[in-house]
């Protein structure tokens, strides 16, 4: 057996359930605090149930996105090493609590995620904006293009659905950055759901449209969450493409650093997430695809969803927790 073939098997122990646990342990730590106006105070507590449960796993982890760098986070930083040691070396990208906002007020789809994949398979992104276009599975390869204009992105993807412009509904992050891309969509007869925070939820929501809703991700928003965001989407087969946002020579030092060559490159998912990948979220508020956090006198309910990219495998998990000691 190879090392890639060691590799996957890994993969295929941690898929069995020891990676629902993570997101989970971390969806319910932050939910307790839904809604209590303190996003740091919610950000921790999914931290450090996350970080907790990812030192239990049978891996040799090397966190690739994370909660910044060394000397900005005290865990769960970029190039902290996680589980027991004895197993896989892979790589973590990571977001224990993606949409801290949302949380703290209490809003929908605020998520715990966290993408696992072989050594040396995820892009090691700095903490720049990046430029985004997402749309689920079934379509054919290289449909969108990020540098055309949104009427035509928007255009072919209603042609090759088999609907009309106004049947599209585009996902963007409601920014003033954007009014230029939301006025331009507007202006096709297409409907836009415009999101507070919370944009590896945007993205995901585009791999089950009939779910969701959602049927085309389009703007800018954090690079380390494209990266979660592609790694989902290689597990569903949908199509992304970014662009990192590099326009100061700071940025571009600090990319440089990280070994990024070319800072107009064009990434697509399969580039940011490549080889086998396994993706996991939970709810902690109320979405459109999951489900949040639930606390019952005597149980705690989650809702999970758990995609594999090498068997393009959608696993979704809602649990029932009598043992509360272990949260």
């Amino acid at each position: 057996m190879n090392m890639a073939q060691n590799i996957a098997a890994g993969l295929d122990r941690i898929l069995t359930m020891e990676v629902v646990r993570v997101t989970e342990r971390a969806a319910v730590a932050a939910a307790r605090l839904r809604g209590r106006g303190d996003e740091k105070a919610a950000d921790q507590v999914a931290v450090d149930a996350m970080r907790q449960e990812l030192n239990r796993l049978p891996i040799k982890g090397t966190v690739v996105i994370g909660e910044g760098e060394r000397d900005e986070a005290p865990m769960l930083y970029i190039g902290e090493e996680v589980g027991t040691g004895k197993g896989p070396a892979v790589d973590i990208a990571l977001d224990p609590l993606e949409g801290t906002t949302i949380c703290a007020k209490n809003l929908p789809n605020a998520l715990a995620v966290i993408a696992i994949a072989e050594k040396g398979s995820l892009l090691f992104a700095p903490d720049v904006y990046m430029d985004k276009i997402a749309i689920g599975p079934g379509y054919p390869d290289s449909l969108i293009d990020i540098d055309a204009p949104p009427a035509e992105n928007i255009a072919n993807l209603a042609k090759a659905k088999g609907v009309a412009v106004p049947d599209i509904t585009a996902c963007i992050l409601d920014r003033p950055r954007h009014a230029k891309l939301i006025d331009a969509v507007r202006a096709t007869g297409a409907a836009i759901r415009l999101i507070g925070d919370g944009d590896v939820a945007g993205v995901i929501h585009t791999t089950d449209p009939e779910e969701t809703g959602i049927d085309i991700y389009l703007g800018t928003g954090g690079a380390p969450e494209g990266v979660l965001a592609a790694a989902a989407l290689r597990c569903t087969g949908g199509q992304m493409q970014g662009r990192l946002i590099l326009d100061t020579p700071e940025k571009i030092a600090r990319a440089e650093k990280m070994g990024i060559s070319d800072p107009k490159r064009v990434y697509r998912a399969q580039d940011m997430a490549r080889g086998d990948v396994l993706f996991a979220a939970t709810g902690v508020t109320d979405g459109n695809l999951l489900g949040g956090v639930k606390f019952g006198r005597t149980f705690i309910t989650t809702h999970t969803i758990v995609l594999r990219s090498s068997s393009r495998t959608v696993r979704e998990i809602k649990a029932r927790h009598q043992d509360l000691e272990k949260f």
